[in-house]
């Protein structure tokens, strides 16, 4: 029985990650397959027929590196600030965009600073601490209530689903930084704590 068991919980450990992988790279295939959507009709009906899978993947790159080789060239800067002025002009539209835009912007930048440096804090109360994201520091009106304290906004995300968390501004001091990479820290929360990161990572300069 105990040899059964060994086998079982070692099937498991093969076929569980195997399988979610699959499943999450079969949805983002799917999902990307919905840019087909864009080619001619007759070219949509013959991809249906032959089943052809995975293409809407290659498409999406191609659109990818085309608008980004546009938006890269004096013409295309032009255009998109054009476009830029106009969307921000449009009621309720502007508030959506303009947020959705900061965040890629940071997120995206060759220079944002979003997601470099895991840390520990103490949340929700003193004396439990969990591992939280720098995602900057506090500015404008938001600094000027804080005071003259360092501060600096976390993102605490929740496990095993990192993309749910909380916004909190702490105090540097109050900031523990780690040395594990960004990813090695994803990978340890992912597992609740199964995973033990396997070395120091090199933080960049602050």
């Amino acid at each position: 029985m105990l040899a059964l068991r060994k086998w079982l919980l070692s099937g498991l450990l093969v076929i569980v990650p195997l399988a979610i992988t699959l499943g999450v790279l079969n949805w983002v295939i799917g999902t990307l397959d919905q840019t087909l959507w864009l080619l001619p009709e007759d070219w949509q009906k013959w991809l249906v027929d032959h089943h052809v899978r995975g293409l809407g993947v290659l498409l999406t790159l191609t659109i990818l590196l085309v608008v980004g080789a546009i938006a890269s060239n004096f013409v295309g800067k032009r255009l998109l600030g054009w476009g830029d002025a106009v969307v921000r002009r449009i009621p309720v539209v502007r508030s959506i965009y303009s947020s959705v835009k900061q965040v890629s912007d940071t997120l995206f930048s060759e220079n944002g600073n979003a997601f470099r440096t895991a840390v520990l804090i103490q949340w929700p109360r003193d004396g439990l601490w969990t591992i939280a994201f720098v995602t900057g520091s506090p500015s404008g009106e938001v600094q000027a209530h804080l005071g003259v304290d360092d501060y600096l906004g976390v993102y605490v995300p929740t496990t095993p689903n990192p993309t749910g968390g909380y916004f909190v501004m702490l105090k540097r001091s109050d900031c523990v930084e780690l040395r594990m990479s960004v990813d090695d820290a994803l990978k340890y929360i992912v597992s609740m704590g199964v995973v033990v990161p396997g070395g120091p990572a090199t933080l960049p300069t602050k």
